[in-house]
């Protein structure tokens, strides 16, 4: 580990960052007669990723030990032996050696730092009623995208023994390379109409249909994979992707009252119904991505993730949710067991989808020409909708008994929680002067 500014290393440790970083933008809008609008943009941004965050708590600052044992099913030691003692570095002319156990981070000296192109294509158009509809493309490309990457891995097979920096320098811990992987895609169809608050009324609805591709979900995200042998595994649909996307607001004051279309005469009703505003938001969109796995103990390759064999052509989703209840078919996948990687990919499958309505009813009264008192009732997922949580994953979960019956030992394919966002009521009285 070089520390900078001690001895004899320079303050910057020889990192060396391009000064040439260009961000150019540009904008066009055209106005096509008295309705309609064209825009398109398209940008680029250099990846603000500060490398303080994955840095900050290298060794010696935070001195984080790591002991593996021989195998997934062995223990590294006795409690009662205790803790395995911590030598604390003298940091001496700049230049300390790690010990094979201390996890810690690292980066090229010559640092590309990546970035990101977006781009879009909108038109927009005046409908009647008040309303504004547009539809477009909108897409981003994340080239260099920032990740972490493990060197300290192993092949299918050759365990903690054979990890590449344990065969060089006997190192066992995690040595993580902080580095521009990949490339990432955003690529989506936005459409939406809105109808600005005019005559007691206004409303927006939208509907985005995309797909996210990528290496790692987020800049600091490991990779899934870090053998070399498999690094385009990690090319998939992000964790985050949902191709549909549909929202809906709205704020409506009720026709009743003075002023409003009915019951606008001084009377009961008027003092019933009238000053009351109605508000919602609908939502409902697809459910994130996971990925079916399988025990790692036969692919015994450390900084690897092993996934599951799809042993049939078609995965069928049966929706179920509950204890015995099969949201996808269990036996469309085995578990792995000989030393190599199962053959399904990173986010093959979808869990379950999103449905809510959230609701609004505000009334205000005048107490005195200067005081106001505002009634405020809202209903959070109205429909008490449950929304879940993604199936379970674990294939090695599922035992096939002698006689040819399945056993579900920790409810593999089961979906069995879900979300904490039951229905809620919260009223609240607001008094203005």
């Amino acid at each position: 580990m070089l520390i900078g500014g001690v001895g004899s290393i320079p303050s910057d440790v020889g990192i060396h960052m391009s000064k040439k970083l260009f961000s150019p933008r540009i904008g066009v809008a055209y106005r096509i007669g008295t309705k309609w609008v064209v825009r398109s943009g398209y940008g680029i941004n250099t990846d603000p990723y500060p490398l303080s965050r994955p840095l900050r708590t290298n060794y010696p600052i935070l001195i984080s030990m790591t002991i593996p044992a021989a195998n997934s099913l062995a223990y590294v030691s006795r409690t009662e032996d205790g803790i395995p003692p911590i030598i604390f570095p003298s940091l001496g002319n700049g230049i300390i050696a790690i010990p094979p156990t201390i996890t810690l981070r690292t980066l090229d000296k010559e640092f590309k730092r990546g970035y990101v192109e977006s781009f879009n294509l909108t038109v927009q158009r005046e409908l009647k009623f008040g309303f504004v509809g547009q539809a477009g493309y909108v897409g981003t490309r994340g080239i260099r995208q920032q990740a972490y990457q493990e060197l300290n891995w192993a092949e299918p097979g050759a365990g903690t023994a054979g990890r590449a920096l344990n065969r060089k320098f006997g190192r066992s811990a995690n040595t993580t390379l902080v580095t521009p992987f990949g490339t990432a895609n955003y690529n989506a169809f936005q459409a939406q109409t809105t109808r600005r608050f005019a005559n007691g009324f206004q409303m927006q609805v939208s509907y985005t249909f995309s797909k996210a591709i990528a290496y790692t979900d987020e800049v600091d995200s490991s990779l899934a994979f870090n053998a070399p042998s498999a690094l385009g595994r990690n090319r998939s649909l992000t964790n985050y992707d949902r191709p549909h996307n549909l929202h809906a607001g709205w704020a409506a004051e009720l026709p009743f009252g003075r002023g409003k279309r009915w019951m606008h005469e001084k009377g009961i009703g008027s003092a019933v119904l009238g000053g009351w505003q109605l508000n919602g938001i609908f939502s409902s969109y697809s459910g994130t991505p996971f990925t079916v796995t399988s025990a790692g103990t036969s692919l015994n390759a450390p900084a690897n993730t092993q996934t599951a064999d799809q042993i049939k052509p078609e995965v069928k989703i049966l929706g179920g949710a509950g204890p015995g209840q099969a949201f996808f078919d269990p036996l469309a996948y085995a578990p792995v067991t000989a030393v190599r990687f199962g053959n399904s990919g990173l986010n093959s499958l979808r869990g379950p989808g999103v449905v809510n309505l959230d609701l609004g009813l505000f009334r205000e009264f005048s107490a005195t020409e200067r005081v106001k008192i505002q009634f405020r009732a809202e209903g959070f997922n109205i429909t008490n909708t449950p929304h879940f949580n993604n199936p379970g994953t674990n294939v090695s979960n599922l035992r096939l008994n002698a006689d040819g019956s399945v056993q579900n030992l920790l409810g593999f394919s089961e979906i069995t929680s879900a979300q904490d966002d039951e229905r809620q009521f919260r009223f609240g009285l607001r008094v203005s002067f």
